[in-house]
């Protein structure tokens, strides 16, 4: 899933200022209308650059509207026109920064600005519940997406390749993989809090519930922890042996699998020598808050 933004070319769609858009708050009863146009929205982008699509179908990306619409924890924006729900957004508020995103507009109405709407309804809702920071992950290929957010004060953190392949089953000489338990939340926050200032408390929580959860130890120290190693995942670790050992570990990379800074051409270069693939170029940004991570991480979707 691109995530951040089903916004794509038309070249007739009337201004917003004729449109009569109101925004509000979505709901359950809104999961339809939005997972339909989220499905429409990023298939459109998805075909103009040859990617594999976000969604099996339009149930898949109805239910995961549903989901998302159901959350107490997620803020959901919904504009509408006439009535007609015409595009989404969502702020994720788990940790003192928030995530952005999916944002999509239906293609009928593309180029009206309803996306600029939508992504300054849920910066001020950030603001107003006095969040560090707000930051996304876009489609390095959606130019119009990359426009927007720096329009809107984003600044691009990291370049990104979402990478995929079959699982590595591979094991790093004295690194110990094995599941995550709630025991280890504090030394997986303490780590976290290090790397990037701030910890993921609630996400690794879940994860850990959900038995996703996978940590990394050297002589019984753990030095990285992964919620997941796929799209909705984020991991961290004091070197990149670190997250060696915990891609060598995963069964497989839920989703359009995972999120690997560019930059850190040494994990890079050991995942293409290991058979995995770049699906798609993608970009970290944010607004606000932002410490350059000190150790080696993979982003979530989200950031």
């Amino acid at each position: 899933m691109h995530f951040n933004t089903a916004v794509s070319p038309f070249p007739h769609a009337a201004r917003t200022e004729s449109l009569n858009l109101q925004l509000r708050a979505g709901n359950p009863a809104d999961a339809q209308a939005c997972g339909e146009i989220c499905f429409q929205a990023f298939e459109i982008i998805s075909a103009q650059h040859n990617f594999s699509s976000d969604f099996p179908n339009v149930e898949a990306a109805c239910d995961f509207m549903l989901q998302l619409l159901a959350r107490p924890d997620i803020y959901a924006v919904v504009a509408e026109v006439g009535g007609q729900v015409v595009g989404s957004n969502f702020l994720w508020s788990e940790t003192i920064v928030a995530g952005i995103g999916p944002l999509s507009v239906s293609p009928s109405i593309q180029n009206a600005t309803v996306g600029k709407h939508l992504m300054r309804a849920v910066i001020k809702r950030a603001w107003q519940q006095k969040f560090a920071g707000v930051r996304l992950v876009q489609a390095a290929s959606n130019n119009r997406s990359l426009a927007l957010y720096t329009k809107l004060e984003f600044d691009v953190q990291e370049p990104l390749v979402s990478m995929q392949g079959q699982a590595l089953g591979l094991k790093i000489p004295g690194y110990l993989v094995r599941l995550a338990t709630v025991d280890d939340l504090a030394a997986c926050n303490l780590l976290c809090q290090q790397i990037h200032g701030f910890h993921r408390d609630r996400e690794l929580d879940r994860a850990i519930q959900q038995g996703t959860a996978t940590v990394v130890e050297q002589d019984n120290i753990i030095t990285g922890y992964a919620t997941s190693i796929g799209f909705f995942g984020h991991a961290v670790g004091t070197s990149n042996e670190d997250l060696q050992a915990l891609i060598g570990a995963a069964t497989s990379f839920i989703g359009q699998g995972f999120l690997l800074p560019t930059r850190n051409s040494q994990l890079f270069r050991w995942c293409l020598q290991h058979g995995l693939q770049i699906v798609q170029p993608m970009t970290l940004m944010s607004l606000g808050f932002y410490k350059q991570p000190a150790g080696a991480f993979l982003p979530s979707i989200l950031f």
